[in-house]
């Protein structure tokens, strides 16, 4: 018998993707998690029946959540990770030099378990000395703090159940505060095609907040509609005034100087959701 999982990300509309086995699967205290393993795309991990990451395509989302705004800073020493329990964009900070302390605050540990288990390659860098992992509430974790970060980086889950909070204005207040001056945020602010309003709230709300307020896009086919977003926030540096000569060479397999500036260039559609 063949088996199937399928994504609904629209009331009449989703993805499909045939498993070779179910490797885990259970409700947590904040979340149902499964682990399934999928011919195409590999080992993926799904929160709430939404795919969060695969072995195939992760590499997309944790490189420009990261590259784009640590290269944007000059000199990111301290950044906060706020979810990613997977671990990719803990992995992604720790390739930056310049970088003496990630904190990541995710608030369910068993994601960060069965991704330890199941997703070795994105978990990597969890026993790094530079790495800190706290079990906790980034909301609040953000609330407590004050002209702490120089990057703070929001690798949530839909708007929903324990990330419902990571998307408001409120939460963007208490980034800016939590940020040294000159500091920076990136949120993952999902796809235009499905999610137009939370775009156009993320960037209003953004815009209110920080001098430079910006949107940039990727592509990941397994994420809903293929195109996804991110919102950056900054108190001082413009990501698109970056100089090239300030690029080291990374070990990426999508980022690169050039298409750093490139995502900033959006459609027209997308473009009038951040008017």
């Amino acid at each position: 018998m063949t088996l199937w999982f399928t994504e609904k990300q629209t009331k009449s509309f989703g993805i499909t993707a045939k498993l070779t086995k179910g490797l885990h699967s259970e409700q947590t205290d904040f979340q149902k998690l499964d682990m399934i393993q999928t011919e195409e795309f590999g080992n993926m991990l799904v929160l709430d029946g939404m795919v969060m990451t695969t072995e195939k395509d992760e590499f997309v989302y944790h490189e420009m959540v990261v590259h784009v705004p640590l290269f944007t800073h000059p000199n990111p020493k301290k950044v906060l990770i706020v979810g990613g329990g997977d671990g990719g964009t803990m992995r992604e900070v720790l390739k930056h030099p310049s970088v003496e302390k990630v904190i990541q605050v995710e608030i369910d540990q068993k994601v960060v378990e069965y991704s330890k288990q199941y997703l070795p390659q994105i978990s990597c860098g969890y026993d790094n000395p530079r790495a800190e992992l706290i079990i906790g509430d980034g909301f609040m974790h953000i609330l407590n703090s004050e002209n702490e970060y120089d990057v703070i980086l929001v690798d949530s889950t839909e708007p929903v159940g324990p990330a419902a909070n990571l998307f408001t204005k409120g939460f963007y207040a208490g980034i800016a505060k939590a940020l040294k001056e000159d500091g920076i945020f990136v949120a993952q602010t999902d796809n235009p095609w499905f999610k137009a309003d939370l775009i156009r709230n993320a960037v209003r709300d953004t815009r209110e907040i920080f001098p430079v307020a910006r949107l940039y896009t990727c592509n990941i086919p397994t994420y809903p509609s293929g195109m996804w977003t991110f919102t950056i926030g900054s108190k001082k540096y413009e990501p698109l005034q970056v100089e090239t000569s300030r690029f080291f060479e990374l070990d990426t397999k999508y980022y690169t100087p050039e298409l750093h500036k490139a995502s900033f260039c959006l459609p027209k559609f997308v473009e009038d959701l951040c008017k």
